[in-house]
Formats: C-alpha cells, sequence, structure tokens
C-alpha cells in the first residue's frame, strides 16, 4: 500500500511540474502543500504519515548537498560577508527578537512561557527559498538578492539547529538560559560541522578520480552528501553544516582541477532529476501530515506570530543593511532589497523537521505550540510565495 500511494504522489508531483513552466506565479511548494491538505480528507492517505527522522535522515541530506554544490561560487564569494552575518548575527538577533516579541504578544492570546517564545521562534527562524529565488530573478532581475537569501539558507539551517536543541532542552527540564553555554555550544557544533564537511569534501574530490565511470561517481557523491551528514550527528556536530559545507568544497575542487572530466554535469543529471522528486514528495506530506493540526482557536496568534515573524526580519536586515558601510554602498536601493530579502525569507522544510521534533518531545498540553508552529509556517508557504512576484513588481516600477 505504501508504494502505491508513494507513486501517486510522484505523479501529482510530476503534474504539478509540469504546469509551472514560467515559474512567476506558480509556487510551486504552496500549491504541493495545499494538494497534501486536500489528500489528508481521502481515507486511502490517512497511514501515510512523516516524521522528524524521515525528513533529516532522507530529505534534507540530498537537498541540501544538491544546493551547496549548485550554489555559484562566484556569487558565494562575493556575499560571503553578508551570507555569513545573515545565518549567525542575524539569526540570533531574529530568534531573541521574535521570542520575546512572542511572549508578548502571547498576553492577549494564549500565555505561553519564556522558554515556549524562544522555541517557537527557533522553529520560524530557519528559511527555505525553494522556488522563490528563481521567481526573483525572472520578475524583476534581483540576482543578487536571490543569491544572498539562497546562501543564507544553506547556512541558518544548521545553526537554527543548535538554538532549537538548547531551547528545547531548557523547555523540557525547566532550566535557565546560560550565554557561555550557549556560545560555547554553538561553536562546537557549528565549527564541528563545517570541518567535517570540508573534510568529507576534500576525501570525496581526491576518491572521486579513482574511476572515470560517471555513475560511480554519481554514487559516491550520494555517499559523500549522507555520510557527511551522518557522520555528523553521531559525533555531535551539525550534520546540516558538514553537508553544506561538503558540498561547497566539492563545488570548489570541480571548478578548479576536475572540471575537465565533466563531472558537474554527470552530478546534475542526477540531482536535478533526484531534489524534485524529493520536493514533491515532502510538500505533499507537509500538507497531509499538517491537517490534522489547523482544527484550534489559536489562528489570530497565529497570524500575528507570521506578521512578526516577517517584521522582524526585515528589521534585523535593516540594521544590518544600513550598519555596514559596504553594503549600504552595495545595495544602492536600500528599502527595495530589505524589503524583498525579507519577504523572501519563507519557512520551509526545516521549520517542518523542528515542528515534528517539538511534537515528538511535546506531552498533551504543549500541542498548541505544534498547531501555532504549523499555522504560521503554513500561513508563510502560502501568503510569502504567491506575494513574491507581484510585490517584485511593484518594487522594480518604484525604482
Amino acid at each position: 500500500m505504501f508504494t502505491h500511494q508513494l507513486l501517486i504522489l510522484l505523479f501529482i508531483g510530476y503534474i504539478v511540474y509540469t504546469i509551472d513552466i514560467k515559474k512567476n506565479f506558480f509556487p510551486v511548494p504552496v500549491v504541493l502543500v495545499v494538494i497534501g491538505l486536500g489528500l489528508s480528507f481521502i481515507p486511502y492517505f490517512e497511514s501515510f504519515d512523516i516524521s522528524k527522522d524521515i525528513i533529516f535522515n532522507i530529505f534534507l541530506p540530498a537537498i541540501l548537498f544538491t544546493s551547496a554544490y549548485q550554489f555559484p561560487l562566484k556569487q558565494l564569494k562575493e556575499n560571503t560577508g553578508i551570507i555569513l552575518t545573515l545565518s549567525t548575527v542575524g539569526m540570533i538577533a531574529t530568534v531573541f527578537l521574535l521570542g520575546l516579541s512572542i511572549y508578548l504578544a502571547g498576553t492577549l492570546f494564549t500565555a505561553l512561557t519564556f522558554t515556549a517564545s524562544f522555541l517557537l521562534a527557533a522553529i520560524l527562524a530557519p528559511t527555505d527559498p525553494v522556488s522563490v529565488t528563481t521567481i526573483l530573478k525572472e520578475s524583476s532581475g534581483a540576482e543578487q538578492i536571490a543569491d544572498v537569501v539562497e546562501g543564507e539558507s544553506m547556512i541558518n539551517d544548521g545553526t537554527s539547529i543548535v538554538f532549537f536543541t538548547i531551547f528545547l532542552t531548557m523547555f523540557q527540564t525547566g532550566g535557565g538560559f546560560s550565554v557561555g553555554k550557549f556560545i560555547s555550544e554553538f561553536l562546537l557544533v557549528s565549527i564541528g560541522g563545517i570541518l567535517l564537511g570540508v573534510l568529507i569534501g576534500w576525501l570525496m574530490s581526491k576518491t572521486i578520480r579513482f574511476t572515470t565511470d560517471k555513475k560511480y561517481q554519481v554514487i559516491l557523491s550520494v555517499v559523500g552528501a549522507y555520510g557527511a551528514f551522518y557522520i555528523g550527528e553521531a559525533i555531535g556536530v551539525s550534520g546540516v553544516l558538514a553537508t553544506v559545507a561538503a558540498g561547497i568544497f566539492v563545488s570548489y575542487e570541480m571548478n578548479k582541477e576536475i572540471k575537465e572530466d565533466n563531472l558537474k554535469e554527470s552530478l546534475d543529471g542526477f540531482w536535478d532529476i533526484t531534489t524534485p522528486v524529493l520536493l514533491a514528495v515532502l510538500f505533499l506530506l507537509i500538507g497531509i501530515r499538517g491537517a490534522q493540526y489547523l482544527a484550534f482557536s489559536g489562528w489570530w496568534f497565529a497570524l500575528i506570530i507570521f506578521l512578526l515573524a516577517i517584521i522582524i526580519r526585515f528589521i534585523v536586515i535593516g540594521i544590518l543593511i544600513y550598519g555596514v558601510p559596504q553594503w549600504r554602498h552595495e545595495f544602492k536601493n536600500d528599502f527595495s532589497t530589505i524589503t524583498l530579502t525579507a519577504w523572501s525569507g519563507i519557512k520551509g522544510a526545516m521549520s517542518v523537521a523542528l515542528l515534528l521534533w517539538l511534537e515528538e518531545a511535546a506531552s498533551g498540553k504543549d500541542q498548541i505550540l505544534v498547531s501555532l508552529a504549523f499555522a504560521a509556517i503554513l500561513l508563510s508557504l502560502v501568503i510569502q510565495s504567491i506575494g513574491i512576484y507581484p510585490l517584485s513588481k511593484v518594487l522594480k516600477n518604484l525604482q
């Protein structure tokens, strides 16, 4: 039965991707999630479930590795400063400001503890642009903004897990927050993951030359992508950052030494097929899985949380860009840049993975957190995905 359901989801994904020709008004992820919500009412799909482990162990390594090794090195070098700042300093500021705002707003709706508010903020902090970057480039020509958003999302997936695990531990134990412990754990997990990824990427770039058969080179890339993630998680560092670092290092080596072997074309041939398949199934499953959380009384609070997430992201990005003279000079139209970058911070696969992690850890009385988080993620997917094209057009006409 499981295989039959999976084939149907793949066929639905094929239809949606086929219709999505221009990629302008048709953000694929939100369409797939909405279809998934509809499928949840069909008894045939009741037993088709998704868990945190499935997302982490099956979907994320491939998606992260592909986005990392395919990310243009030229754009990465040009935007390294702002990408790293947004995914570290920007992430820290976003989590703390959003957590505080949720706590204060909760006094008017559903009273949340201080730790629970920050836990929600950690879930909603990572960004997942998916098809938004393509829409940005085609509708407004904002290629640099799209590159920054995509690069930021690769790294902040890893940093967001560090925040989440710290706040989840506090939430479960009722312990206090220690700045020293937070910084030490953040540095250990993040730097450890990056170093592991560089090592695995280096090993891949060396061993991949042992054969000229493209099939076996592609197999090695699969082993490297998932191996970096699994080893990282096993030794207590960030598997997400390890996978991203491995992908970037492989890309660097391909451009430097082994590009004459046309290896990139071989890898693209495999991963360009694998990634849409995984994304189609993932977002359909998100819709099927999340439908059970939509019938709750906190939708007004969820809407406020969604709006707070956008406003705070806008403020943080604005402060960072205006605060650094080089970036203020580089982005000529500051308001347009800040607005598009803030609006493009859509919540996606990583937020859902953290949400399901929370669900496994939460008791019955804490399920309101799961419903609030999923509602905010769903609002982000629908409103921001649909709004990115008209917003980019309006801002472009104002320039």
